[in-house]
């Protein structure tokens, strides 16, 4: 997580912080940050969960493979083996949305600190609306609640604008949301390979191959 912490701290104003410090001890902005970090947590530990039961889904079917392979059945092999990389298909989503709404917290907790509303908010925008979309189908929940903290996010961005603060640019913004999307990804993928292997489809058609055929 150092990482993400690094790269959250470069590029941000001194200045605008300087003019929202007075902002952020004023309603509504403060209570709505702290709701919003309060829906997020909820958020990072329904997913955590998710991957806690897609982790064991994963570890099943991997045994169901190996078992396959073992009795030589290798047309139930491939299919399990299939289905292991539709499980991690999965994890790996839920892994990313995980990741990158920790990422969003740790930034509304900069927030409450230096007051750069527009450069945090802009981007932790942009990753719920993208995380939302690929979260549909595997936890259809968090559609409708992941929505509602973009919404809330989106009202706390009105509310610092008609303040007077600065806006950061469409293009930077959504940069910023495809590195926190690109690195979060790339840390679920090395976890899910932690915690189970992957089985390629070569490996067992190579072992289909070598197998006596059955009387």
């Amino acid at each position: 997580m150092s990482r993400f912490i690094k790269r959250w701290g470069k590029g941000k104003s001194n200045n605008l912080g300087d003019r929202l410090k007075n902002t952020m001890s004023k309603d509504p902005i403060r209570p709505m940050i702290e709701r919003a970090t309060g829906q997020i947590q909820i958020q990072i530990n329904k997913l955590d969960s998710a991957c806690t039961r897609l982790n064991s889904r994963g570890l099943k079917i991997f045994s169901d493979v190996v078992l396959s392979i073992q009795r030589k059945d290798t047309q139930r092999a491939s299919m399990f083996a299939n289905e292991l990389a539709e499980v991690r298909k999965m994890n790996k989503m839920v892994a990313q949305a995980k990741l990158a709404l920790e990422q969003i917290m740790l930034r509304l907790d900069t927030v409450k600190d230096l007051g750069d509303i527009t450069f945090t908010l802009n981007p932790a925008i942009a990753v719920t609306k993208s995380i939302r979309s690929g979260l549909a189908e595997i936890v259809p929940e968090a559609e409708n609640e992941i929505g509602e903290i973009s919404n809330l996010l989106g009202e706390i961005m009105v509310s610092a604008t008609q303040t007077g603060s600065d806006q950061v640019g469409f293009e930077v913004a959504n940069e910023d949301a495809e590195k926190i999307l690109a690195e979060a990804s790339a840390v679920a993928e090395q976890r899910i390979k932690e915690s189970f292997p992957e089985i390629p489809d070569s490996l067992i058609q190579t072992i289909g191959e070598r197998m006596p055929e059955t009387a």
